[in-house]
């Protein structure tokens, strides 16, 4: 699991997170991600080009979301209640960054 940024919007209740992604072999980006952010993954939903998983973290339902063509990868909630779970999930995300010289000059 590489990531690169991840961005809480607590408007948007939402985290953007900046990933190397493979939309064919998500489970190999979504499965380690849920571990480390201490999630139970409860569903998993897919369509021709996009992921979206249900996970819960110690009973707040969080949505983890990927879209094949904008290559967008987020973290959402439904509730204004779960908005502090985001905010601690994104403390969480960011051990898990890591940017190279290559990522910043491509």
């Amino acid at each position: 699991m590489k990531l690169l940024s991840a961005k809480f919007d607590p408007e948007a209740k939402s985290i953007v997170i900046q990933a190397e992604v493979d939309f064919e072999q998500f489970e190999q980006f979504a499965e380690p991600l849920a571990a480390a952010l201490d999630c139970e993954i409860r569903e998993r939903q897919w369509g021709a080009d996009r992921h979206q998983w249900l996970l819960n973290f110690e009973g707040s339902p969080v949505w983890l979301h990927y879209e094949f063509y904008g290559d967008i990868c987020w973290l959402s909630v439904d509730s204004a209640k779960d908005v502090d779970v985001l905010h601690f999930l994104s403390g969480l995300l960011k051990s898990y960054i890591h940017i190279t010289e290559e990522d910043l000059h491509g």
